[in-house]
């Protein structure tokens, strides 16, 4: 540990992938010589890790950016190193937005933190802006300070996407999809197992991807092998799995280890062949359904989460129905739906066939009420049954009642299950009889 040098804040917007690199970022600084502290006010600097996904997020970003630099202004803060997607995505333009930002770092250019830090406690003028190539195989994510609960942690196996869908523009901040070594990512993993990890999230912008280009052939399955093998997890949880490359072999590894969850999140997006073709996402109806009846036929207890986009470019109101009944008769046991949002540069941007807001918020809100009666359903299934509940935390001025979640429950996008129970403790997994739902949640002693 180097002497001393400063006090930090952080402020980690956007997804999970995300997270990790600004727990990756927390851990270099601290061990550059520089300590966390909570509030941004009198901190000497101030790392905003930025989204730039889709518009609310680049506002958002945009936003916290102008919140600090008020704070700097005031004399309140010392510096403003802003990292992260929107970094990356906006480049020079967003030092010619804010000029008053001491120091950006492109995505790839994480690392290199410590380095800008210490170059803007120094008073080093320059370079202001860092920007560096995707790295290949892709940087490291060991040695974080990590941000979740300790029981829990994200573990990203790959960056960046090669899909190209026509709406998303994360391969142009992200790269090229670049596979981490399996045993690399065994390695993080056992790290993070040695500090109380409980529940692993295994995330990427494409889940089902991996090992294509490592290895030349899907390798997810013998990957959650070796994941498995590791004390101390006892949950490992998949995400972001594109239809597309979803064997039989990870279909049996799922099934049949205790550790993988059986829990999946498919993001489908659409299920209209015309929708689908003109979002690129190079799958059919037909093969998303056969995917979807061999995984409820060969999964025992599977819940399903997906996402899916309402109101894209050209969407008619009988291919939107066609979406609305195909909600109707899979019953996703997770379901959020994204109003189409215009990105700038991408494909569909240009499309025609642009539908109003208002359609596009209309469509969104009938998939959601339609979703909402499934889920409401689906918990209301559940009371009477012995679940095993993950405690995630206490609920503060209420003895012996702690919020927790399912394996139904993925972190942050599902709903919780609240437990009352005499003596327990976060990270602890319990059996819990679900009492009673309440809406997306559920009741458990």
């Amino acid at each position: 540990m180097n002497p001393q040098k400063g006090t930090y804040a952080l402020i980690s917007l956007g997804c999970p992938k995300n997270l990790v690199d600004s727990e990756r970022m927390a851990g270099l600084l601290c061990s550059g010589g520089y300590r966390l502290v909570l509030e941004s006010e009198w901190a000497d600097l101030v790392v905003v890790n930025t989204c730039g996904f889709i518009d609310q997020a680049r506002e958002e970003s945009y936003a916290v950016i102008g919140e600090m630099l008020k704070l700097k202004e005031r004399g309140l803060l010392g510096g403003v190193i802003v990292a992260g997607c929107l970094a990356e995505r906006d480049k020079d333009d967003l030092l010619a937005r804010y000029p008053a930002i001491d120091r950006i770092l492109g995505v790839f250019a994480r690392d290199e933190i410590a380095t800008a830090a210490d170059r803007l406690t120094n008073g080093d003028a320059e370079p202001r802006t860092t920007f560096r190539p995707a790295a290949r195989p892709p940087l490291p994510d060991n040695g974080r300070l990590r941000l979740t609960p300790r029981h829990m942690a994200f573990i990203k196996i790959s960056e960046g996407c090669n899909r190209l869908c026509s709406f998303c523009s994360i391969p142009k901040m992200r790269g090229p999809y670049a596979d981490k070594p399996i045993e690399q990512i065994v390695l993080e993993a056992e790290e993070l197992a040695a500090d109380g990890v409980r529940e692993l999230v295994v995330i990427a912008q494409d889940t089902s991807y991996y090992g294509l280009d490592l290895y030349g052939e899907p390798r997810l399955a013998e990957l959650l092998r070796r994941l498995a093998e590791i004390d101390g997890p006892a949950w490992i949880r998949l995400m972001y799995l594109y239809p597309m490359h979803i064997t039989d072999e990870l279909i049996d590894m799922v099934a049949s280890t205790d550790k993988v969850l059986p829990y999946l999140d498919l993001p489908l997006q659409h299920i209209d062949d015309k929708v689908l073709r003109r979002m690129r996402r190079r799958v059919t109806r037909q093969e998303i359904e056969r995917l979807l009846e061999k995984l409820r036929e060969r999964i025992d207890r599977l819940v399903l989460r997906t996402t899916l986009i309402a109101g894209f470019p050209g969407e008619t109101e009988e291919q939107f129905e066609n979406l609305l009944e195909f909600v109707r008769q899979w019953r996703f046991e997770r379901l959020g739906v994204f109003a189409y949002c215009e990105e700038p540069g991408t494909p569909s941007a240009e499309l025609d066939g642009m539908l109003p807001e208002d359609v596009r918020l209309s469509r969104r809100k009938q998939l959601m009420a339609a979703q909402q009666e499934i889920a409401f359903a689906f918990n209301e299934s559940q009371v009477g049954r012995l679940l095993e509940v993950l405690i995630d935390r206490d609920i503060p001025g209420q003895p012996d009642a702690y919020v927790g979640r399912s394996y139904a429950d993925a972190p942050e996008v599902d709903g919780v299950v609240y437990a009352a129970g005499a003596n327990l403790r976060p990270g602890q997994i319990v059996t819990c009889e679900i009492v009673a739902a309440n809406g997306y949640d559920l009741i458990a002693v």
